[in-house]
């Protein structure tokens, strides 16, 4: 034991987000019954990354006896916590028939689609009749949350879209259709939390193409620019389309943003 900075976890305050889970790039910390824990001492670095993303101030740093910090075998935690989850994920892939909400958003989730739709497919063939089935394919969606690694990421096709869009666009379905979905806001994300995670996301997969859905209000505008330069800092041109929801519900695409 030694006398070392180290995380403390108010869990009074802690509403279970998950996002210092995200922030802690050692895997010190887990959620437990809906609440962040440190579940290493000798992974936690001490430094405070994840102290900035709780939204709830339940995350502070106190310097106590605690175990030393054991870089090697924090690295080898996260390769292991990966290689499980990326095998979880393909498995449950596979299975048919599973649906429903998944909480919390741990590991990478792939559904199958099964939906029977009619000719024509992708943002702009909007005509189709839809069926009852939900079009989402995976999970999570929220950029903050989503693996790099996931399986469902390889050779696909992305929709970017603004949070707000899923409740203003009446043909959203068809834009999540074939799509493995990302969303967030332009305005609340942090932009370098965004590009950096969008950029991974990139770096570490072949994607076919991207299309980028947003409202028509100016403070939205910003998300084509995050997505932008997280393309120019994975190096990687992709086709990129973008799509604009206005706010009586129409749908365009605006041209002049169009990339091939």
């Amino acid at each position: 034991m030694v006398k070392r900075n180290i995380i403390k976890i108010d869990e009074s305050l802690c509403n279970g987000c998950g996002s210092c889970v995200i922030a802690c790039s050692e895997g010190a910390i887990e959620m437990v019954d809906g609440k962040a824990r440190v579940v290493r001492e000798s992974f936690c670095d001490g430094l405070g990354a994840c102290i900035g993303e709780c939204p709830t101030g339940a995350l502070t740093i106190e310097r106590r006896d605690a175990e030393a910090f054991d870089e090697k075998a924090a690295v080898e935690h996260l390769q292991q916590s990966k290689a499980a989850g990326s095998a979880l994920a393909e498995n449950r892939a596979k299975q048919e028939g599973e649906s429903g909400p998944v909480a919390p958003c741990v590991l990478p989730i792939h559904q199958p689609q099964r939906s029977s739709m009619g000719a024509g497919e992708g943002p702009g063939q909007h005509s189709n009749k839809l069926g009852p089935s939900s079009q989402l394919s995976s999970w999570p969606i929220q950029m903050r949350l989503a693996h790099t690694d996931a399986p469902y990421f390889k050779d696909a096709s992305l929709l970017i879209a603004a949070d707000c869009s899923a409740f203003a666009c009446p043909v959203i379905s068809e834009f999540i259709r074939k799509r493995v979905v990302l969303i967030g806001c332009p305005k609340l994300d942090q932009s370098e939390t965004f590009i950096s995670k969008l950029a991974e996301i990139l770096n570490s997969n072949e994607i076919r193409d991207i299309a980028v859905l947003r409202m028509e209000v100016p403070c939205c505008y910003h998300i084509i620019n995050l997505v932008e330069q997280a393309m120019k800092r994975s190096g990687k041109n992709i086709p990129l389309d973008h799509f604009i929801c206005m706010i009586d519900g129409k749908v365009v695409n605006d041209t002049g943003m169009v990339r091939r």
